[in-house]
């Protein structure tokens, strides 16, 4: 009876942990390069006697499906799938041909048997049973860009890919972009896209930038509106995106405790890469297999991050997508944006995102307001911001006139004080009285009750933020008031609405002229948002802000000892609610050879490879 009852008790135990085993996919190497195969096998190859032939030593075999709709050969197949960035001629070992019609002069083998569901083109892996199997391709977050990886588990949740590669940083994996056909219904069908870490995604934690937060909670029940949109359109969310604590403003590297701030790509690769979307403006100017970020802009953190990296990025008109399922800084002031090399798929998610919401119109304002715009051509970034304004000027045939925001304001508010004394605690009592009611009171209880009454781990910046928010006797409501007091003044005059050109006027500022913040440098205790600047004028009136990199400026680097160049950037501004004007405009720039596509590595001008990153991957 003994021995039968171990036996028993063996067998329930054996039997319980097959049930508990479940594949989370597979990583294989081919010829030095990473894959992941995710654990559900898309097809199946039924009848595929040439299979046999296939194993040797290896679990999985590469092969490739090709479509043939005429004579097709090896020369013709690697041409047309050599821009794929995860197929490689690796997977010619074996190709299975869609339609009747089979290749000539072919030398690989050829796949017979019928497959169990449609195969699109491009790399899989088989393995002996017959079993099709995606190919994704590993990168490494070199930049450190991500906090987290992400991958499909085909039911509306997201799970963290269980893979490595070299690299020091974790593993990004990417589908092939020959398995997708972008459609009406699907115009993002395999757009690769990160997300800041503030965004709720169904079966992920959200971390906030706060190790404690992170653990703290569960993983998401629901996916923010934002990234649901994304999905809905065919976006492949690759990861979670590193962001300053509680999307408030950090510098690297005094203030990042922690987690560590993504490394901008730029000149030396040690300037700070701004915040809070840190790892957004990183991972959109580092990766060439990373086609758009989405991050979030309170008080500046999509416009610095596309402004010091040379990216295309956007402030939105306020309120139009919900919020919901995102991490609050003031939900007043709170927007989504996006950041982007490219400016026409940049528009396309944008449609996506924000939906009826945005209405793309191709007429154009004939009146350009500048904003401390330069004059003179001694600096070669001011010559490319001259240089541009001209451009604009010439292709929208406008005329030009320099406006002075705060002198205006005084001009037409005789009663009220000027906008600098108005504005100056504006910004900061408002992202620090919302978020320390909706974030920190609900956050710190929960700890404490979890952990004996503790308090958590929380930076510098935000804490003393909030420290100096809980001193001030003013309330959200005068934060609002001020607000309001611009946003009426500004939205009739410079910001103006026009039934025929949506926005009265353009508004330009200055972006970025490769000014230098090194990441090695020490720094004072941390301080509140204090102030006023054109950066906030968007923030106030909650019109549209977009950011377009024009190109590069030298500077001498104290890190290498050579002259490296940063970018520079201009601003458009236009009426709130003429977002889709904003990206119908860009775009046309774009078209006309005025803009350029920003190149992923050490340059947005010339790409090349980042420095202290030679040799580890393509970018």
């Amino acid at each position: 009876m003994g021995l039968l009852r171990a036996l028993s008790i063996a067998s329930f135990l054996a039997s319980n942990v097959r049930a508990a085993v479940s594949s989370t996919g597979f990583t294989v190497s081919l010829t030095d390069v990473d894959y992941f195969l995710p654990p559900k096998p898309v097809a199946s190859l039924v009848g595929c006697e040439e299979i046999k032939s296939l194993f040797h030593d290896g679990l999985f075999v590469p092969f490739t499906v090709v479509k043939a709709d005429g004579t097709l050969d090896i020369a013709s197949i690697t041409t047309s799938y050599a821009k794929d960035d995860v197929w490689q001629e690796g997977f010619l070992e074996a190709i299975y041909v869609l339609g009747s019609n089979k290749p000539a002069n072919v030398s690989t083998i050829v796949l017979s048997g019928t497959a169990s569901s449609e195969l699109a083109p491009g790399p899989y892996f088989i393995n002996a049973a017959g079993q099709v199997y995606e190919a994704w391709r590993l990168f490494s977050d070199v930049q450190g860009a991500f906090t987290e990886s992400a991958i499909a588990n085909g039911d509306g949740s997201y799970s963290v890919l269980p893979a490595g590669t070299v690299g020091q940083k974790q593993a990004i994996a990417v589908p092939s972009r020959l398995y997708f056909e972008k459609t009406a219904e699907k115009p993002l069908a395999g757009v690769r896209i990160g997300i800041k870490d503030i965004y709720d995604i169904k079966g992920l934690r959200t971390s906030n930038g706060n190790r404690a937060w992170y653990w703290l909670y569960a993983p998401a029940n629901n996916t923010a509106p934002p990234v649901q949109n994304l999905i809905d359109a065919g976006a492949i969310i690759v990861g979670k995106m590193i962001t300053s604590q509680f999307a408030n403003g950090e510098t690297a590297t005094a203030d990042w405790v922690d987690y560590h701030e993504a490394f901008n790509p730029r000149g030396d690769g040690y300037q700070d890469t701004s915040s809070s979307s840190s790892g957004g403006g990183a991972g959109a100017a580092s990766y060439a297999w990373l086609d758009i970020t989405l991050g979030s802009d309170t008080g500046g953190s999509v416009r610095g991050p596309s402004q010091v990296q040379g990216l295309y990025g956007n402030r939105p008109s306020h309120g139009l997508v919900s919020l919901n399922h995102t991490m609050p800084l003031s939900p007043v002031l709170d927007t989504p944006g996006l950041l982007a090399r490219n400016p026409t798929l940049w528009m396309s998610a944008a449609q996506a995102m924000y939906g009826p919401n945005i209405t793309i119109t191709d007429t154009y304002p004939t009146k350009i307001k500048t904003l401390a715009w330069p004059t003179s051509p001694s600096k070669v970034a001011n010559k490319l911001l001259i240089d541009f304004l001209g451009n604009v000027t010439d292709f929208l045939h406008a005329n030009v006139s320099a406006f002075n925001v705060t002198a205006s304001f005084s001009q037409d508010n005789p009663n009220l004080a000027d906008l600098t004394t108005i504005m100056n605690l504006t910004y900061a009592l408002l992202i620090t009285k919302q978020q320390t009611e909706l974030v920190r009171k609900p956050f710190y209880a929960d700890y404490a009750a979890k952990h004996d009454g503790r308090l958590p781990f929380v930076n510098p910046v935000p804490l003393a933020r909030w420290g100096w928010g809980d001193n001030q006797t003013l309330t959200v409501d005068e934060g609002i008031a001020n607000k309001t007091v611009f946003m009426n003044w500004a939205n009739k005059t410079f910001l103006a609405p026009s039934a025929k050109t949506c926005s009265d006027s353009l508004v330009m500022y200055v972006g970025s002229t490769a000014s230098t913040t090194y990441r090695n440098a020490y720094l004072k205790e941390p301080g509140v948002p204090f102030g006023w600047s054109n950066s906030r004028i968007s923030i106030m009136s909650e019109a549209p802000d977009f950011v377009v990199p024009l190109g590069e400026a030298p500077y001498n680097s104290t890190i290498t000892g050579h002259v490296e160049y940063l970018p520079v950037t201009a601003n458009l501004m236009a009426a709130k609610g003429c977002d889709g004007m904003l990206f119908s405009l860009i775009k046309g720039l774009y078209e006309a050879g005025i803009l350029k596509e920003s190149l992923a590595g050490k340059s947005g001008v010339t790409g090349g490879e980042i420095l202290l990153r030679r040799g580890l991957y393509e970018y």
